[in-house]
Formats: C-alpha cells, structure tokens, sequence
C-alpha cells in the first residue's frame, strides 16, 4: 500500500490574507474555507492550504541558523519578470539569492518561494515542493517509499521524485540543516503534508518501520488524522474520511 499527498499545507497567522494572496497569484480556486483553514486547488487538481498559526515564526531566508526555511514552492512561468513583478504589487518581497533563471521571494507570510523562467510553460504552473534536509537522497527515498513515487533524479543538489499526475517534490540539499522541532513555535514546522491512506494503521507500521517517528496530534481510527516526523525532522500527517 501506498499513501497519496492530499495538499501540502503553509502554517499562518492570517489564513485569509495569504490564501488571498496565492490564490490572486496563481489563479488557483477556493475549495474549502473557514476561520481557521483554507484550501485553494490548480487546475491540475493539486491542493495548496493554509493552517491558523498564531505564534507563526516566519523563515529569514537564508538563515540556516535560527530561523531556517524548512519549505518552499517552484512556479514556472514563460514570463518571469512579469509574474514578479505582479508578485511583489500583491504582497510579495523579493529576497536575495536567485539566478539566471530564478527569482527568490518572500510571500506575506514570510515564506520563501521561487519564480522559475520556462519557455514552454503555458502560464504560471506549480512545478513543485521543495523540501531542506541534509541528505536529499535519503529524504527523498523515504518519501518515493510512503507515497509510491520514482526517483528521477538524485545529484548535488539533492533528489527529485515524481508520479503520474502527482505534484512533484524536490529534496534540497543544505549545510547545517536545523529541523524543525514540533510544536515548538521557536524552531517551526511552517509547513507540512498531508497524506491520505486508506488504512491507517498499516500505514502508520509501514511509515514507521520507514524511518518515521510518532509526534503528538491524532490519535485512534476515529480521529482522521495521525502525526508524525519524517527522517530528517519534518511534520507530516496520515488522514483518512476526511
């Protein structure tokens, strides 16, 4: 058995406003909302949420030291002076760093995301999720195990693994990565996934046996969700009914 991401979820402490803000950017639509959670989904059929967090501490990209960015996002466009440019009138602050090709900034909410050039991109496309770890290879067969994924790639730069008609994550490489240490706001999870299963507490044996560990939240077959830590430290939960 596998499990399937359901959305890939950004703590917040203004749910409306960042939604607002992504959904504005990328012309995803609403599909669920309330005071403390919003769910906006791509014409791909790819969820991107947003989780009430009062004592949110936002990542300071890019400090690896004490406020690290544990996640971030990769959009393609055919037009990325255009859609930075169009990023930073709706909230966005552009960030050191990037590239020839690349633009780092920073959403509303602290968040670091990245606005990739591609020329055969048909308008601003969700490539990926990025995830920092020390070991991108390792993370990334962690992850291709729970979620039925294939390894495309694997290099300096980390691993990257994909599935048809699934979003894409990347694993990125990164000296001196500091985890993430739930709940503790001081040292945030800012983000996690969300991975519907079917049978819960198999799953639960297999993502253990995997390598993950158990962390407070959830609790029994009736509870929808369970939570735990990946390899390397990131949050991540098993739902099912929901």
């Amino acid at each position: 058995m596998t499990g399937k991401i359901h959305s890939f979820i950004y703590d917040t402490a203004d749910v409306r406003g960042l939604a607002a803000f992504y959904a504005e950017f990328t012309g995803f639509k609403e599909h669920y909302a309330d005071d403390e959670w919003v769910t906006l989904v791509s014409d791909a059929g790819h969820k991107l949420a947003f989780q009430r967090a009062l004592d949110h501490v936002p990542p300071r990209w890019p400090d690896q030291a004490e406020h690290p960015q544990q996640f971030h996002l990769d959009f393609l466009t055919p037009d990325r002076e255009s859609d930075v440019a169009r990023a930073i009138t709706l909230g966005a602050t552009r960030l050191e760093g990037g590239g020839e090709s690349w633009t780092v900034l920073a959403d509303p909410s602290g968040h670091p995301f990245c606005v990739c050039a591609s020329p055969d991109a048909t308008g601003l496309v969700w490539q990926e999720v990025s995830i920092d770890c020390p070991d991108g290879e390792a993370l990334g067969r962690f992850y291709a195990e729970v979620l039925g994924y294939e390894m495309t790639y694997s290099g300096p730069e980390g691993a990257f693994i994909t599935a048809d008609g699934q979003l894409p994550i990347m694993f990125q490489n990164v000296v001196g990565y500091h985890p993430p240490q739930w709940p503790d706001p001081v040292h945030p999870q800012q983000g996690h996934l969300d991975i519907r299963v079917d049978d819960v507490d198999a799953e639960e044996a297999r993502v253990l046996a995997l390598g993950a560990t158990r962390l407070p939240g959830g609790g029994g077959t009736d509870s929808g969700y369970r939570v735990f830590a990946d390899p390397a430290g990131h949050p991540f939960c098993l739902i099912w009914g929901q």
